[in-house]
């Protein structure tokens, strides 16, 4: 009698084990994603992965003829988790930077992270050139507080105020105790995208540009570079922008121009 059930949770244990193989080998593609990274990738109402850069890599590996698992990774986890091959590629609004691409390797990229000037609509300021003498919001040690400093006598800015984060400077913005509000481009389109009272109304380029990220030198890369330029050719990122940030993306920018893949100097 117990010969059969020691055959049988053998023929369970088997079963189990090819099963958890199984799984882990479900999808052709596994992508690393810093979960909770709003409007980039997140999780849905529903608990679905949600978010721009969800939705253009389903894409990519629609094209592909792949199927694609996202992993939940914090974000420095994501670089020792490609060049390990634990996951095959990585998205969490990942800058382009001549140190990453020393260890690692990146499709051509897709979006601009500028900064960005936001105002109150009420304030008919229309851009920097409205800030003379005015009261500017920045992020403490943020791109923005650097390049406000950096420019405070070109545009004649008056004092700079600095935040710990954009509630407490939108707070401030809509109570007219600072002028304008100095920070990245897409969390400030996305926070304005549903509140007419309030207005992105320049652009301030830095350079920094948002991409997928591979193990250096993985053919992957190139491949999935490929698929991107096709997709900019058909508007489908462009409409991704609009989409995720209320605003069309500018012909300038890398969400509509086709650029090369990235290499180390």
């Amino acid at each position: 009698m117990h010969h059969v059930s020691r055959i049988k949770s053998t023929l369970l244990a088997g079963l189990v084990s090819a099963l958890g193989v199984f799984n882990v080998q479900a999808a052709d593609l596994t992508v690393g994603a810093n979960i909770g990274n709003v409007p980039w990738e997140f999780e849905d109402a529903s608990g679905k992965v949600t978010g721009f850069e969800v939705d253009l890599v389903n894409e990519i590996a629609k094209r592909l003829g792949k199927s694609v698992e996202f992993v939940n990774t914090p974000f420095n986890g994501l670089f020792p988790a490609v060049q390990s091959g634990r996951i095959n590629m990585a998205i969490s609004s990942i800058t382009i930077t001549e140190k990453r691409l020393a260890s690692v390797s990146f499709a051509q990229p897709y979006y601009d992270s500028d900064q960005s000037l936001t105002v109150t609509a009420a304030s008919g300021i229309t851009g920097l050139k409205g800030m003379s003498g005015k009261v500017v919001g920045v992020d403490t040690g943020s791109t923005g507080d650097m390049w406000a400093e950096a420019h405070k006598a070109e545009y004649k800015l008056g004092e700079i105020r600095k935040f710990e984060g954009l509630q407490p400077a939108m707070l401030d913005l809509v109570a007219g105790r600072v002028d304008g509000y100095i920070s990245d481009i897409p969390a400030l389109l996305y926070y304005a995208k549903d509140k007419p009272e309030l207005k992105v109304v320049e652009r301030i380029p830095t350079g920094e540009k948002y991409s997928i990220m591979f193990n250096k030198g993985d053919p992957l890369a190139a491949e999935v570079n490929e698929v991107i330029t096709t997709l900019k050719g058909e508007g489908f990122i462009a409409k991704l922008h609009e989409t995720w940030f209320g605003a069309k993306a500018e012909d300038t920018t890398s969400t509509v121009a086709v650029l090369d893949m990235p290499k180390a100097k």
